[in-house]
């Protein structure tokens, strides 16, 4: 029976091995599932996410390794973070976030370089969706499989038309059955300025209205900027003393890593509460990881060396809890193993279908 046919058992999930870049598994065909499997999936299962930390680096440097482990992994949807590529529009003229720059010799070629790197296998079976940055910041891009095209896709947690976040943070994506946002999140920075500790705040009362109004459940993930819980760090103490050039906030809630603070770990808090949110990572892991419970790792060389934090997630609604089958961090160790160049390694979430959730929950 197929994986996407794993029933749920009854007395919860159990902790599942490291995953890693090495897996034994044989790569799937390219171009994507086979025949039998896509039959049995109206909408998509196995979902990946990745801050990319400048997709075109990773391109030039890492994309053989990255590539070999997409085709073994074979995600239907592929959501990454910090593209780093910038948005269509000539200097002093309004820019088109969806669009990736190509007005200058240099720009034109990192479109061309990247663009066929997209157009080989297996990264040719999907569509692509990008909302960008003006320069050479942040950005998103969404990989959908052709064969899972969603309703609608809007750029901002407003969904308004065509509007996009500043930076190029959202992509939203409505299926039948269910939302899938990516985003980067701001970082929460170190001091209580506008575009520091303000500007967090300000994206996390907007993410809070976002999940008291949505009218589907919601698959959320990305680069979420907060450790939830001190499990979610390797070195609590570490993090919570954390300064900037000796700077200490005003408040204490505020004090500490960016991700680490109280006041953001409160405030995700609230969001999942009030959301009826799960963070899907941890409802299946629910001990801490030394070896490979982290999406984050500090430089090798440098006082941040072993320093790792979990900053990436697959939060879900919790109508969507009982059809979690995995969700697993990709990177492991000090070294950055599986982070393909990256600072952040891929995480996974994978859902059984609605029809086997409805066999278990019939003969339960």
């Amino acid at each position: 029976m197929k994986r996407f046919f794993k029933p749920v058992e009854k007395d919860g999930p159990s902790k599942k091995p490291c995953s890693s870049s090495s897996s034994s598994s044989s790569p799937a065909p390219a171009g994507g599932v086979n025949a039998e499997a896509s039959a049995s999936k109206a909408e998509p299962l196995k979902f990946l996410t990745w801050n990319a930390n400048s997709l075109l680096l990773r391109v030039k440097n890492n994309w053989a390794e990255f590539s070999k482990f997409i085709q073994t992994l074979d995600p239907d949807v592929i959501a990454i973070q910090e593209v780093r590529m910038p948005a269509a529009g000539s200097k002093g003229a309004p820019k088109n976030p969806s669009e990736l720059k190509d007005d200058t010799s240099a720009s034109r070629e990192e479109k061309k370089m990247l663009l066929k790197a997209l157009s080989a296998p297996p990264f040719g079976n999907y569509r692509v969706w990008w909302s960008l940055s003006d320069s050479k910041y942040g950005g998103t891009a969404l990989f959908v499989k052709k064969e899972f095209q969603p309703k609608k896709v809007s750029f901002s947690l407003d969904r308004t038309g065509s509007k996009h976040e500043p930076d190029g943070r959202v992509i939203l994506a409505e299926f039948k059955t269910f939302l899938l946002l990516n985003t980067y999140v701001p970082n929460n920075g170190w001091k209580e300025e506008e575009n520091s500790f303000q500007r967090r705040r300000k994206w996390d009362k907007r993410v809070l209205d976002f999940v008291l109004n949505m009218d589907k459940p919601l698959i959320w993930c990305g680069d979420l900027n907060v450790s939830h819980q001190e499990i979610d760090v390797s070195h609590p103490d570490f993090f919570s003393n954390a300064k900037l050039n000796g700077y200490v906030p005003p408040n204490n809630e505020d004090c500490g890593q960016p991700g680490f603070t109280l006041a953001e770990r409160r405030r995700f808090s609230n969001i999942l509460s009030m959301g009826k949110l799960v963070d899907a990572y941890r409802f299946l892991h629910k001990e801490q990881d030394m070896e490979c419970g982290f999406s984050w790792s500090g430089n090798p060389i440098g006082k941040y060396r072993g320093k790792r934090m979990r900053i990436d997630y697959f939060i879900v609604s919790e109508q969507l809890k009982g059809r979690v089958l995995a969700c697993d961090i990709h990177g492991r160790g000090i070294e950055l193993e599986g982070f393909y160049g990256s600072d952040h390694c891929p995480v996974t979430l994978e859902l059984s279908s609605e029809t086997s959730e409805s066999i278990v929950t019939d003969g339960a």
